[in-house]
């Protein structure tokens, strides 16, 4: 098996060698794929509605909500986010053990600890182009995230922090914390490397029908390309993608030792973050992304990167995540200190 030092060399010359093979420039976001749909079944299904006098994400408690099949006492295990169109899922209050249990990984995924945290609804998929033009207003993407994700239905992708906590911000949702971001990708699994289990460690025997990500051969359908949200099965939360295609940046500053000192009880990150890969603090990504081997689709593995430095080469992409307040409703998220945007 390859060690840890060969896959991340080998990680960083894929991106490098793609970045250069498209060139630097500027195009429109386009792509003639259609506009990706939003069911309007009444299931378990309610749209939620931010108030229009309120700026979304700048008061909390404002939202109306249509009521459809909502069970007594209990929150939807279904929204729809009416203010971006997007389906979120229930994540529903728990506790797990967060970090490398198979201590496979590396020394920032340990000590393994225990990690309890509130109910929240998270995007059902990553925020995709059609969504960020809405919001950037047709705002042109680099020419080689256009590339490497070329229709409204792929994930948005070559975003610094700044501009994912900004959209969420706008939308009344915010960015996941890392652990909340963790919780979710394991879907209820127990100590699994993966979303969907412990089937396959290198890229030959990760089954190809659980997530995008640059194997030997290139054997998915997209090549080096992202796919369309949705393409992959769901884990047991009911979120797609939560392992490659794109990275996924989370609300966390990233620090190496921040497990060893982490509160149990919905933890945020740490004030600030470690300088990793230059003289600038980093935020944690997490996911994988399809440019990436298997090694990077593990739920536990913690990747970083500054936010104005590399970000074009690392596939970043995001989703937004909703509280839910003391009514069992999703909330607008409040301004809080650790959330702003400045």
């Amino acid at each position: 098996m390859e060690s840890n030092q060969t896959k991340r060399r080998s990680n960083v010359i894929r991106l490098l060698v793609f970045l250069m093979s498209l060139g630097l420039g500027f195009i429109g976001c386009g792509g003639d794929e259609p506009e990706p749909t939003t069911s309007k079944a009444k299931s378990t299904l309610g749209v939620v509605k931010p108030s229009a006098t309120e700026p979304a994400g700048e008061v909390a408690g404002k939202e109306e909500v249509e009521e459809v099949e909502e069970v007594a006492g209990e929150p939807r295990k279904e929204i729809v986010w009416q203010k971006d169109g997007s389906k979120m899922v229930l994540i529903p209050a728990g506790s797990f053990e967060m970090g490398d249990s198979l201590n496979e990984g590396e020394k920032e995924e340990q000590p393994v600890h225990k990690v309890e945290l509130d109910a929240f609804y998270m995007d059902v998929h990553e925020i995709t182009i059609q969504q960020w033009r809405k919001f950037k207003g047709g705002k042109p993407m680099e020419a080689w995230a256009k590339a490497a994700s070329p229709g409204n239905k792929h994930p948005v992708i070559g975003l610094k922090w700044e501009d994912a906590a900004l959209y969420a911000k706008s939308m009344g949702k915010r960015l996941p914390t890392e652990a909340e971001w963790e919780y979710a990708a394991r879907g209820g699994l127990v100590g699994k490397r993966f979303p969907w289990g412990d089937e396959g460690l290198d890229d030959e025997a990760v089954p190809r029908e659980h997530a995008n990500f640059d194997g030997k051969g290139g054997k998915d359908k997209w090549g080096d390309k992202t796919a369309p949200v949705g393409s992959f099965p769901p884990n047991g939360y009911g979120l797609h993608d939560m392992a490659g295609n794109a990275f996924e940046w989370t609300n966390d500053w990233f620090k190496y030792k921040y497990y060893g000192k982490s509160p149990r009880k919905n933890p945020t990150g740490p004030k600030d973050g470690d300088e990793v890969n230059g003289p600038k603090k980093e935020h944690v990504i997490r996911g994988g992304a399809a440019s990436l081997n298997s090694w990077a689709l593990r739920v536990a593995k913690r990747t970083t990167i500054a936010n104005d430095t590399f970000h074009k080469v690392a596939w970043i992409g995001f989703r937004c995540v909703v509280d839910v307040n003391n009514r069992g409703k999703p909330q607008l998220n409040p301004p809080q200190k650790r959330w702003d945007v400045k």
